[in-house]
């Protein structure tokens, strides 16, 4: 996210209520994993309330979370006795000083407590994001892998996604392919490719002689487009239909216009989809997408 950030008021993003009733009708619809994400979820108020009332949903198999993990040492338990099967947590280096450096202002610490939390919930299954840069954390990709194997959980390698206006690097510079990645890997785990999924970008290799997968989500050196079945919906309700493109539908407007109306709402996310683009072009050279990940979710 950009370094000066303005925030939203609080009437121009969804409430708790309006959230519910889109999640109804993507659920009616056919979707059967929800996934809640930031910016940080748990900053926002009732966020356990919104977890037991969407995980409740008749019809839907699996509601999920990514976190930055600060908040996870008071939320995991909660969280799990709320609903919540998996969960995802950033974490992109284990040194101190880099992974503040990398944030701006995160506490390696509290990631590390926020992870020791969630393991001791019981999760279905915890899994790790790291987002890999050529000269900042690309010599740290054995020791991630060695503490989510340690630690009995999954992790994911991602490419950077040129996403919003940056100064901090060139990502033509700090490009680290997923094929990169795993060559490093290769030197120490035995990994067996696998065809599981989770309906998302990630493909993945179970780790030899452990319970583990690393996943790949590779955008920038291999296009996944193809199978794409995701759409993304912003705090202030903005429909995304494409990470990488900037087709949008604006269900605030239908939900504040047309309240209790759930057939004109789905009809409207039906109409939408014909909209989701055929894919992505990124290209590390260029930013034609403004918006940070912070406003889009992760």
């Amino acid at each position: 996210m950009a370094e000066d950030m303005t925030f939203l008021p609080k009437q121009q993003i969804l409430s708790l209520e309006e959230l519910r009733d889109t999640a109804i009708a993507f659920v009616e619809l056919g979707v059967r994993k929800i996934r809640l994400t930031g910016g940080e979820p748990l900053i926002r108020r009732d966020i356990l309330k919104l977890v037991g009332s969407l995980a409740s949903l008749p019809g839907l198999d699996e509601l999920t979370m990514t976190s930055n993990g600060v908040m996870l040492p008071k939320m995991a338990q909660p969280l799990k006795d709320a609903g919540l099967s998996r969960i995802n947590i950033s974490i992109d280096s284990l040194k101190p000083e880099r992974f503040k450096a990398l944030t701006r202002v995160g506490d390696l610490d509290e990631v590390l407590a926020g992870i020791r939390a969630a393991g001791a919930a019981d999760f279905k299954r915890v899994k790790l994001n790291a987002v890999i840069l050529a000269g900042f954390n690309d010599d740290e990709v054995l020791d991630l892998a060695r503490f989510a194997v340690d630690n009995q959980m999954d992790i994911s390698f991602i490419e950077e996604m040129p996403l919003g206006e940056i100064s901090s690097h060139n990502r033509a510079n700090t490009k680290v392919s997923s094929e990169q990645i795993r060559q490093q890997l290769e030197t120490e785990f035995k990994l067996r490719d696998s065809a599981e999924t989770t309906g998302g970008p990630s493909h993945y290799a179970r780790v030899a002689n452990s319970d583990c997968k690393i996943g790949f989500i590779s955008p920038m050196s291999n296009n996944f487009c193809s199978s794409c079945n995701r759409v993304r919906l912003t705090a202030e309700g903005r429909l995304l239909l494409c990470l990488g493109n900037e087709h949008s539908l604006d269900l605030r407007e239908i939900l504040r216009s047309y309240p209790g109306d759930s057939e004109r709402l789905k009809t409207s996310i039906v109409r939408a989809m014909a909209n989701k683009p055929e894919r992505h072009y990124f290209d590390a050279e260029q930013t034609d997408i403004v918006r940070f990940m912070n406003m889009t979710g992760g």
